[in-house]
């Protein structure tokens, strides 16, 4: 009779994912998470043909963490700057996971930061378009613009090359998110990418 499996899938899933919140995904191998479960690797490959297959899992509870993250951002007064706010808490608190999830090309283990963002408009496209009062395709580039910020200053944080405090940074998104949300509002056919660009630019200039 063969031996009885000691750990579920859902433990082992859970030790990988604490190998790479420590050390990154690339530390994910059958040594190594056998060592956080002090065992030997037998047990992996009851549930495992590959490790490819256990960093995917360990992908998708990375996300999950994340998605952790955007929900106590949604559940702040103005919930799209709290996204912003916890998105680069996530960076600073989370430095591996963020490396995976937004930092690592995609492969047959992830899917890179494109993907993540598809991800992240999804969790938050509702709560934009209810408070912001857009139509979903205006949130979606509402969303993608800001995000491309969060973007620059997490990485910035989780590179250890970032000069600016949270209270400037927070600045630097308010002021953004404002001129952005006043944009879209105030250009007709902006988010479509129909509008007399030289035209808005003379206009502007002309003050």
């Amino acid at each position: 009779m063969p031996p009885k499996v000691k750990f579920q899938k859902e433990e082992i899933i859970r030790a990988a994912f604490e190998v790479a919140r420590k050390s990154g995904i690339g530390a994910v191998t059958a040594r190594e998470v056998a060592a956080e479960l002090n065992v030997s690797p037998r047990p992996i490959f009851t549930y495992y043909e590959t490790m490819d297959q256990l960093r995917r899992d360990v992908y998708e509870m990375a996300k999950d963490q994340y998605r952790i993250y955007v929900e106590r951002g949604l559940a702040e007064e103005i919930p799209f700057l709290g996204v912003g706010h916890q998105y680069i808490r996530f960076a600073r608190e989370e430095p591996e996971l963020y490396k995976l999830l937004f930092l690592t090309k995609p492969d047959g283990a992830v899917g890179g930061a494109m993907d993540i963002l598809a991800h992240s408009q999804n969790l938050v496209r509702e709560s934009i378009m209810r408070i912001y009062h857009m139509d979903a395709h205006m949130a979606d580039c509402y969303f993608r613009d800001l995000w491309l910020i969060a973007f620059s200053f997490a990485t910035l944080v989780v590179t250890d090359d970032c000069m600016y405090t949270d209270e400037q940074m927070s600045a630097i998104f308010s002021e953004v998110s404002l001129s952005i949300c006043k944009a879209y509002k105030e250009i007709p056919g902006l988010a479509e990418g129909k509008y007399d660009r030289d035209a808005i630019f003379r206009e502007l200039v002309r003050h």
